[in-house]
């Protein structure tokens, strides 16, 4: 069973969750990081296999932090994401592999070719390497 934080504090203006655990280990978690490692089944995928990489999530906040009993907390993203229960144990988890875990998505995100920033409003991303389309436009 995982220990359960003596201290959980939101920094609103920054989205830093800050976590304190029994012995004093402190960990700071930021928005971007938490929302593309959320472990809801949106994000996971349902059998594993089948995760999604967030794209576009730089930027985003925490509107607000609900306790689930005694062992996780649900995450409200802003930009509408709700759906994962974040474990204490979880927590410790990605608290201890942060810099692993990040330095994986951002290697994700360059081999998909994909950005953290968000796309400016009304754009939408294109795949202009897409070698399947026939190229009908040789003269």
């Amino acid at each position: 069973m995982s220990a359960i934080p003596e201290h959980v504090h939101l920094r609103r203006r920054s989205g830093v969750l800050e976590l304190t655990w029994p012995g004093g280990e402190h960990c700071g978690l930021d928005a971007e990081f938490l929302r593309v490692h959320s472990p809801s089944a949106e994000v996971r995928g349902h059998g594993g296999s089948d995760a999604v990489l967030q794209t576009g999530k730089r930027g985003v906040g925490i509107r607000e932090i609900e306790p689930t009993g005694r062992y996780a907390i649900r995450i409200l993203f802003d930009d509408g994401h709700e759906s994962g229960l974040y474990s204490w144990e979880y927590l410790q988890e990605l608290c201890r592999n942060r810099e692993t875990l990040w330095q994986r998505y951002l290697d994700a995100l360059r081999e998909a070719g994909a950005r953290r920033d968000p796309l400016p409003e009304g754009m939408q991303a294109i795949n202009i390497m897409d070698s399947s389309t026939p190229d009908t436009d040789r003269s």
